[in-house]
């Protein structure tokens, strides 16, 4: 089932009932996807306008690179989904001999590692994602700040979100080591994404609190 293309009422329906997919992965890639297009958004209110004439092809290129990014993000929806699949199946499998045992045991390990690949690619194009509201901030149409940080607080969430979706599965994996890899991967794109995100948030916040001009 392909989750992108339900409806929102769908979208939401389908997250409320005890179906293991769509989950938290899936939702924040969606809300990575949602921000990322209000910064699209932010470009499009820009392009075209006498008053930001010498930015136009700097904004241009920030739309392309959101477009591209949004797209990622819904199709991360689905995969997340998807890379849940296998661990589910692997926590179906019988267990009552020592063969039966160890042959789940190797299944679900590399599932549970597997099911990290989605959240781990959400968390780094929302990083990309949040880095755009920065020169959207700097670069975009006045009028359209609250855009920004709307978007920045999206993809700020999206991030966190999809690190505590491989912090569960790193959790009970017996490979210490892979779990420690993958663990440093997310720590260290939380470390450089969320202050971002935050500082973001937080000149947009300013400048509407400074600002009443129109833009």
């Amino acid at each position: 089932m392909d989750f992108v293309k339900r409806s929102c009422e769908e979208f939401a329906g389908a997250l409320a009932s005890g179906d293991p997919v769509p989950g938290g992965g899936g939702a924040s890639a969606l809300a990575g996807a949602l921000g990322v297009a209000l910064g699209a958004m932010v470009a499009s209110l820009t392009l075209g306008r006498k008053k930001y004439a010498d930015v136009q092809d700097d904004v241009a290129l920030l739309q392309a690179r959101a477009a591209r990014l949004q797209q990622g993000l819904l199709a991360l929806v689905q995969a997340d989904a998807e890379g849940f699949e296998p661990l589910a199946r692997a926590y179906g499998l019988p267990r009552g001999s020592e063969a039966e045992e160890a042959e789940r045991a190797r299944v679900v390990e590399a599932a549970l590692a597997g099911a990290c690949a989605a959240p781990l690619s959400i968390m780094e194009k929302c990083c990309e994602a949040i880095e755009l509201h920065r020169a959207f901030l700097e670069k975009g149409a006045v009028g359209a700040v609250s855009d920004v940080g709307v978007g920045v607080l999206l993809c700020g969430a999206a991030l966190r979100g999809a690190s505590l979706n491989v912090f569960i599965n790193t959790k009970s994996m017996a490979d210490r080591a892979g779990a420690g890899a993958l663990e440093r991967r997310a720590a260290s794109l939380l470390e450089s994404g969320v202050p971002a995100a935050e500082a973001v948030y937080a000149a947009v916040s300013a400048r509407l609190k400074g600002e009443t001009r129109d833009g």
